[in-house]
């Protein structure tokens, strides 16, 4: 179940609003918990048991490691959960990756390949792995108490909105918010929060998913012939459609949140307007970039090192991120070229770029970017190679029409992605998606939702292409 289906929007949300809403404050936390079991149990009947499992195990061993004083017991503790929770990312999501590349380099000298059998991968297994390291290192360093109620903890780990595309949430920020939300739980927020969730959905669905088709088509495709100019289009399109699908699903997040009595970070900032590779990465995927700088970063030695590490640190960094996000081969030259160009920032990028100003910068960093979508959309690294070097023979080929409909939704997502490039444009933005509103624009952005909403249930019942992209995450 998704959030841009008309199953959850006609059936369920309205069913866990109502529930929720109606019920006691001491049951509300029992009906999250119980729509989030349903929520996953509904696409992965078969993994509920093993996040509920996990958990159990988290649980009582980080409970057991705060009580302890004994620095070894304690780092036992921590590593045992940490293996435990690797472990398990590890065999559902890397192994089948680990045995095809065993086997290619056995076939290679003759070898008999290694039997296996090819595991399904848990829906969002990479997020709720993240934020049960974060809860357990948070808990180590003293950061936070822990829960002391199991139930609290897997409501954490499990709370639907976050639970399958993020954002990556750190136990602190949450911790407090788990047993006492009277301060959050405020008409103000419900209404925001549903405006939040509208303006996800729209983006999702009417600019992500009609971009989404004609990069479908173009990725498809035999990049040896295609034409550069469909090439091109085709990344552009892929450019749009992930950033409005992944910040639509984190708007859609925060907004269900919001309505709950949650408050989170924000996970999306502009990427698009960013000047250099660096800054795209403080606009882009937020929580992500914050998890890899507290948790793998930091611990490595940050910027408390030489030169030389600094920048293996960086790179190293974004090679696990590449990683993470799928076990493939392209995923990991994407976190190695971003990773590239986040030390070449360091090394004289930067520099460059102030001196020949914001505009061009922002266009060649966007550019950039766009080369790093191709290996990331690609479905292996031929493919990716191919398409990239058909983008910059600029020859012609097989060209795939782009029709009116592709091009008016291009024009509405450059204008939304780039028009914070002017500095007056994004305090503005921040102003309308923040909390605190006056009542008579509490009632124009509460109509402006309803609209919306129904032009986006209105559009999902009319497509059939209403893809999930986070599939392999």
């Amino acid at each position: 179940m998704v959030f841009s289906s008309s199953l959850f929007l006609v059936y369920f949300l309205p069913a866990f609003l109502i529930t929720y809403y109606l019920v006691p404050n001491k049951l509300k936390n029992i009906v999250i918990l119980i729509f989030s079991i349903f929520f996953y149990s509904w696409g992965a009947p078969r993994f509920i048991f093993v996040i509920l499992g996990t958990t159990f195990l988290d649980f009582h061993l980080v409970k057991w490691m705060s009580n302890t004083k004994s620095l070894l017991h304690r780092r036992l503790m921590l590593t045992l959960s940490i293996s435990v929770n690797l472990g398990l990312l590890f065999y559902f999501k890397y192994s089948n990756f680990f045995v095809e590349n065993v086997n290619a380099v056995l076939s290679v000298f003759g070898g008999s390949n290694i039997t296996w059998t090819k595991l399904i991968l848990p829906i969002g297994i990479s997020f709720y792995t993240f934020e049960t390291i974060t809860y357990v290192v948070d808990v180590y360093r003293r950061v936070h108490k822990p829960l002391y109620n199991f139930w609290d903890y897997q409501l954490y780990i499990i709370l639907f909105p976050k639970l399958i595309a993020g954002p990556i949430i750190r136990y602190h920020e949450l911790a407090d918010q788990i047993t006492d939300r009277s301060q959050n739980d405020t008409i103000d927020n419900k209404l925001t929060g549903f405006f939040r969730f509208a303006i996800g959905l729209g983006m999702k669905v009417m600019i992500a998913n009609p971009l989404g088709a004609y990069a479908d088509l173009v990725f498809a495709g035999d990049a040896a012939t295609t034409s550069s100019y469909t090439l091109w289009m085709g990344v552009l399109a892929y450019t749009f459609q992930i950033y409005y699908d992944f910040a639509g699903y984190s708007a859609m997040a925060i907004g269900l949140l919001r309505m709950i009595g949650f408050d989170i970070i924000e996970n999306f900032n502009n990427p698009y307007i960013s000047q250099n590779i660096s800054e795209f990465w403080r606009r882009w995927h937020i929580s992500l970039g914050r998890w890899m700088r507290n948790y793998l970063y930091l611990p490595l030695g940050g910027n408390r090192v030489s030169a030389g590490r600094l920048y293996f640190n960086l790179w190293f960094v974004f090679l696990v991120s590449g990683l993470w996000h799928g076990a493939a081969w392209n995923f990991i030259v994407w976190g190695a070229f971003h990773g590239t160009f986040l030390v070449a920032d360091r090394l004289f990028l930067i520099k460059f770029y102030s001196k020949i100003g914001k505009f061009p910068s922002v266009a060649i960093t966007f550019i950039i970017t766009m080369v790093g979508w191709v290996l990331f959309r690609a479905d292996t690294m031929a493919h990716a190679w191919n398409f990239i070097c058909g983008m910059f023979v600029f020859r012609g080929g097989d060209e795939i029409y782009v029709t009116q409909q592709i091009w008016v939704m291009l024009s509405v997502a450059a204008i939304f992605a780039f028009m914070a490039y002017f500095r007056s444009n994004e305090p503005w933005q921040h102003k309308i998606l923040g909390k605190e509103q006056k009542l008579s624009t509490l009632v124009l952005m509460t109509f402006g939702a309803t609209i919306l909403f129904i032009l986006s249930l209105s559009s999902i019942t009319a497509s059939g292409f209403n893809p999930f992209i986070y599939f392999r995450f």
